[in-house]
């Protein structure tokens, strides 16, 4: 068995941390067996390499090793992409071809970003991993295939099963064991040795000299948070390289390469992005306060009407009548409790109040009565509109404006009075 040293330099990995290297022992360890590897971390920590380590330390390292990156691939054609396709199995399926799965027989598969992979994808490749079998996008026979799987994501797999995004059997099936990279901000002292490297790997590229940090840009780089890990630290190598006319990089113009966007504060524990699902309930939650707040208007609506129409409310001006029946056309439901609610709503004096008890008795307790006001209503309003209607010459857009309502509104009352 090789050792973690030797493995870092066949590789190229460069660093010293306690962590990175015992991620390349556990590599080490499972790569003769066949067993189902996730590979975790922050984007850019370098997991792709994990994968390579473990099909070369295999018993398949002289088969295939295909790497597919799951994000990269349309939702419509990761079927096709991962299992094959039939010819005539959809549109454009002109011939039929095989799958990574079909090629990779006998080698090792690394599925890179496997949390964004969709449900009925995730369906398929667990029976893979169950059984070795998978069927053909179009096609009824089922076909083996012996392949050793590892995964990789960025995604909290944890939170994406809570949010039914991601299947937990297939989780569990994926991480028969899993390997964490700590990200390079957990590795300090090997932040400015990978810079190093980057820094002399660009020169030989660019054949200029070496770009170098004085004590005070060493210091800078160390404190960066860099979100980005080992891809944004070798990008910004990149760019000082090629953009800096002197070799000798102070701190002033390390900063000046580095993004100012907060980026040296401590991480915000537990903050997610929102999710469409978390949009929904909101929009949900949403809908459902304007309906009761619909209701509460028509309530509102229903009272005032009746009052007005039994004379109660004698004070009111007449335009103020005029504007709540032309308000006035939906179907009422339970009046309000309180004849307070009301004039606080119209600004009506207070003398035209009648007493709770009188509201209470009237429109709660007397059903004849209340059956009695609402025919009376019902009749008004089909007068009304068969008027307007009139008026119009039978042109429902213009007999709604004048009304008041919609046109929607008319067409339902029309309906309804069978007009």
């Amino acid at each position: 068995m090789e050792s973690v040293h030797a493995i870092k330099q066949r590789f190229g990995i460069i660093g010293d941390d306690p962590k990175l290297n015992r991620s390349i022992e556990k590599a080490i360890q499972v790569a003769p067996t066949d067993i189902s590897v996730l590979v975790t971390g922050e984007s850019g920590v370098g997991k792709e390499s994990i994968p390579r380590i473990i099909h070369s330390l295999s018993h398949r390292k002289h088969n295939k090793y295909i790497a597919v990156n799951c994000g990269a691939i349309p939702e419509g054609t990761i079927d096709s992409e991962l299992f094959g396709h039939e010819k005539g199995a959809f549109t454009g399926a002109t011939s039929t071809r095989s799958g990574y799965f079909e090629e990779a027989d006998g080698g090792t598969i690394f599925l890179d970003e496997v949390g964004e992979l969709p449900l009925p994808t995730q369906v398929r490749l667990l029976r893979v991993l169950e059984n070795g079998e998978f069927l053909k996008v179009g096609s009824s026979k089922t076909q083996k295939t012996d392949v050793r799987i590892v995964a990789a994501t960025n995604v909290k797999m944890f939170d994406a099963i809570q949010k039914e995004r991601f299947r937990e059997d297939l989780y569990y099936r994926l991480s028969t064991v899993e390997i964490n990279l700590p990200p390079l901000r957990d590795r300090k002292n090997d932040i400015h040795l990978l810079f190093r490297k980057f820094a002399s790997d660009f020169a030989n590229k660019y054949k200029m000299p070496t770009i170098r940090l004085d004590d005070d840009a060493v210091n800078v780089l160390l404190k960066f948070r860099w979100s980005g890990n080992i891809r944004q630290l070798r990008n910004v190598a990149e760019q000082i390289s090629v953009l800096e006319q002197t070799r000798q990089i102070s701190a002033e113009k390390l900063r000046a390469y580095l993004p100012d966007t907060g980026s040296n504060l401590p991480a915000v524990v537990g903050q997610t992005k929102k999710s469409e699902s978390d949009f929904s309930s909101e929009r949900e939650i949403l809908y459902k306060v304007l309906f009761d707040m619909k209701s509460d208007l028509n309530d509102l609506k229903k009272l005032t009407l009746e009052l007005m129409e039994n004379g109660n409310n004698a004070s009111v001006k007449e335009e103020n009548k005029s504007l709540i029946k032309k308000i006035y056309s939906e179907d009422d439901s339970d009046a309000y409790e309180s004849a307070e609610d009301i004039t606080e709503v119209l600004q009506l004096p207070e003398e035209s109040v009648v007493s709770n008890s009188q509201i209470a008795d009237k429109y709660h307790f007397a059903e004849d009565v209340e059956e009695e006001e609402t025919l009376s209503l019902q009749e008004k309003e089909l007068e009304l509109i068969e008027k307007s209607l009139e008026r119009h010459s039978g042109k429902r857009k213009a007999a709604a404006k004048e009304l008041g309502i919609s046109e929607r509104t008319l067409y339902r009352k029309i309906k309804q009075y069978d007009l």
